[in-house]
């Protein structure tokens, strides 16, 4: 890996060289005894009602657990990202107490925007929907993060994926923050030029906290090349500066990425149960660009992507999709609010929803990548039951809290979204011009870090645990050198 791209180089004066170190921190890595600070213990974490002390990680991770559902229980998915993420870093909490007095820090937000959203559809009427900005964290560098549009997006979604993305972000080592935004609008049932109106009226407020050195938005659930373009349009109108150090400020290249990365991490995890792609039957869920990312890398290691699902059902090709079929499938989808169904048209071998669940097709792996929370504990059973040995997340949150404890129980190797979703960091972190072989290079690198971690604090396996660790480990040792900020 060439030296640009490792953010946490060691250098020595003399002509011996140090003992190679983690990249978690500059001071202290992974494998070293942290100091165990007893005065940090005998500081009270919270002065609510008394003065709140706790005498192991365990119990810090409970009052920080308790803490954010006194203030945000209304909103569930932010109350479980903070629960499966600090009942990870315990340990740490133990080794270092002083850590649990940055976690209570990185539980609020430096800034969260919502705002209204007006504008005309194809009738003349005004629609109005909502749209958020949450810019979490910039400890590390400027904000960046993806933009989801859906009915489902919220507050309370946009909060949560706004404190998973700080670990995403913080594990791959680049110097950048961590954001999401979006907004409630539903891209997939208006007409393009309604799409083009919502887009050009939600950058306009938007700009007043994006832009090249500050905040960059990235694709997300619902954002496509497409609704990139016209973002980035009238970002363009309403300012002059679009570009940083010659790095195109929004962009729509290399969108592919993010696809192909779930499929080499997937790899890395077969790898460690020295197995490989060749030949293995895939479910894809979803029929995104992600989803077919994922399906064409899929196609190059040998393996066989067996489905895709929409809002409309599944369908299930028997033998699996070849390239043809899978550029059919992408031409379909291509066309705005077009359905998986016309797909059955072109195929003789194709099923559209047989078996009525697509859970109950036998599988080795499971590539989710569509809606938030798509598996779920009953459909973890049947994949289990039907030999699947993996689930790999190319979209968001895709697996349950609670499916997520199936999986561990039954010995599924899990791929978690906060470390299989970091392609897009890596592509902005090479400048746009990412070969193969630095992509693959990144993934290992990432991967050996999380998989390294996760063994060390006795998670062995474990990669969401891992991820969080290396993650949170560079945030808050950054955030510990700013104060309190």
């Amino acid at each position: 890996m060439s030296p640009t791209f490792q953010p946490h180089r060691l250098s020595s004066t003399s002509s011996k060289q140090p003992p190679k170190k983690h990249l978690v921190t500059h001071e202290e890595g992974v494998h070293q005894t942290m100091q165990l600070s007893k005065n940090w213990r005998n500081k009270p974490l919270f002065r609510r009602q008394g003065d709140v002390r706790f005498k192991s990680g365990l119990e810090a991770s409970k009052l920080l657990i308790a803490e954010s559902n006194r203030r945000d229980a209304h909103e569930i998915e932010y109350i479980e990202s903070i629960t499966s993420t600090m009942e990870c870093l315990s340990p740490l909490f133990d080794r270092n107490p002083r850590y649990a007095f940055v976690a209570k820090q990185l539980m609020e937000p430096e800034r969260f925007v919502q705002f209204r959203v007006a504008w005309t559809d194809d009738n003349g009427v005004t629609r109005l929907n909502r749209g958020f900005r949450i810019q979490y964290s910039s400890a590390l560098g400027p904000y960046e993060g993806p933009l989801h549009l859906g009915a489902h997006v919220n507050g309370g979604l946009i909060k949560a994926l706004g404190f998973d993305n700080v670990f995403s972000n913080g594990l791959t080592g680049y110097d950048v923050g961590s954001s999401v935004g979006g907004s409630d609008f539903n891209p997939f049932d208006k007409s393009e030029t309604e799409v083009q109106r919502f887009c050009q009226s939600y950058m306009t407020e938007l700009a007043k906290y994006v832009g090249p050195d500050l905040d960059h938005p990235t694709m997300g659930m619902g954002v496509s090349e497409r609704e990139m373009g016209y973002l980035h349009g009238q970002y363009k109108r309403i300012n002059v500066k679009s570009t940083s150090s010659g790095v195109p400020f929004m962009t729509r290249k290399d969108s592919h990425v993010p696809g192909h990365a779930v499929v080499l991490f997937a790899k890395e995890m077969l790898k460690d149960r020295n197995q490989s792609l060749m030949g293995k039957r895939c479910l894809i869920l979803g029929s995104g660009k992600n989803a077919r990312s994922v399906a064409a890398k899929l196609l190059e290691f040998g393996a066989i992507p067996l489905t895709f699902s929409d809002e409309s059902g599944h369908v299930y090709e028997p033998n699996g999709i070849d390239e043809s079929k899978l550029k059919t499938i992408s031409n379909i989808k291509e066309e705005r609010g077009a359905m998986l169904g016309r797909y059955v048209i072109s195929s003789t071998t194709a099923k559209f929803n047989e078996p009525g669940s697509i859970f109950d097709i036998p599988c080795d792996l499971c590539f989710p990548c569509g809606k938030i929370k798509t598996v779920d504990t009953d459909a973890v059973t049947k994949l289990a039951d039907n030999g699947c040995m993996g689930v790999i997340e190319g979209g968001h949150k895709q697996v349950t809290l609670e499916g997520r404890h199936v999986l561990k129980s039954r010995g599924v190797m899990y791929g978690p979204h906060i470390v299989t979703l970091t392609g897009a960091n890596i592509v902005h972190g090479h400048g746009h011009n990412l070969s193969n072989e630095d992509l693959e290079s990144e993934v290992k690198r990432i991967y050996n870090d999380v998989k390294i971690a996760a063994t060390e604090f006795n998670a062995r396996g474990d990669l969401f645990a891992g991820g969080s660790m290396v993650g949170f480990l560079r945030v808050a040792n950054a955030m510990l050198s700013h104060g309190a900020v």
